[in-house]
């Protein structure tokens, strides 16, 4: 330490190159974080919208599961003849998401591109598990209740120095379910 303030001291012109090298770290060190936090902000945004997309789809089974209440369970299903048959919606989760993140389809992935073209990140395998309630359980208090998971795969590209990097590629996992309000 006592070096380098000897060095900042001196005045033969050392201490302009030590500068430089300390503003070149600090502007390096800023980027990354800055990088860090636009990555975050991505990653949570289309979290988010994944979550409100299911709970849409969840809230468009209220219908069939709106007759479990009225029977004393809360699960998707319909009268059929002389019981109940289950019946589910998956829902438009993938419309949901073009809509609220502003995706185009390319093949069976959902992009989004930023004003000069570029890819800012890419959507695919969205995986929707509809878990329904048993039908007239004998523990009501205990049965698994109305549930969606919903899974997705991210990539966000990266770059450094005008090269290409590996993108980054994180999978996210939502859960919503149904609860009966009265």
């Amino acid at each position: 330490m006592k070096s380098i303030l000897r060095i900042l001291k001196d005045k033969k012109g050392l201490s302009i190159l030590l500068a430089v090298v300390i503003v070149i770290s600090l502007i390096m060190l800023m980027v990354g974080i800055s990088e860090y936090i636009r990555l975050n902000i991505i990653t949570k945004g289309v979290r988010d919208a994944l979550q409100r997309a299911v709970i849409s789809a969840v809230n468009d089974n209220y219908n069939d599961v709106y007759h479990g209440v009225r029977e004393g369970y809360a699960g998707g299903y319909q009268p059929s003849g002389g019981g109940f048959t289950a019946s589910v919606n998956h829902g438009a989760i993938w419309d949901r998401l073009e809509n609220l993140l502003g995706l185009t389809q390319s093949g069976d992935n959902r992009v989004k591109s930023i004003g000069s073209g570029e890819q800012e990140m890419k959507l695919s395998g969205l995986n929707v598990n509809v878990q329904n309630t048993p039908l007239a359980p004998s523990d009501p208090a205990n049965a698994q209740r109305f549930t969606a998971d919903a899974t997705i795969r991210l990539e966000i590209p990266l770059s450094f120095a005008g090269r290409a990097i590996p993108p980054l590629r994180v999978t996210l996992k939502v859960k919503a379910g149904w609860v009966n309000k009265f």
